[in-house]
């Protein structure tokens, strides 16, 4: 028997309306892209998640799974939001987000910090 505990999946609908929020929680450093996840629900690191994602004027909401990758507990330093970060997992519906998302911030530039960086 293995003490190694097996990752758990979860589901997570999110609506990003604004391209600053969009910017905020990108996380282009992530290989095949992420998204940061505002959460109080507890996750560990490897979890996979299906995220029901629906950006700026998009009433559709697209498929996109993950896995967990980045984790902000809550009180953190620097009064940073509680929530994961999640890897896109690199499929088609993954790819399509991903340019999705890069296309609406295209040009965007903020001196305001991200929810992760």
């Amino acid at each position: 028997m293995s003490d190694m505990k097996q990752p758990r999946s979860g589901l997570l609908s999110l609506n990003i309306r604004e391209k600053s929020a969009l910017y905020s929680a990108y996380m282009p450093f992530l290989k095949g892209g992420g998204l940061f996840i505002p959460t109080s629900k507890s996750y560990r690191m490897g979890d996979e998640v299906l995220m029901l994602l629906s950006l700026i004027d998009e009433n559709q909401k697209m498929p996109v799974v993950g896995k967990v990758v980045w984790i902000t507990p809550a009180a953190s330093l620097g009064s940073k939001v509680q929530g994961i970060g999640v890897q896109f997992n690199g499929d088609e519906a993954a790819l399509a987000a991903r340019h999705k998302i890069e296309n609406l911030l295209a040009g965007q530039q903020s001196a305001n910090p991200t929810h992760t960086m």
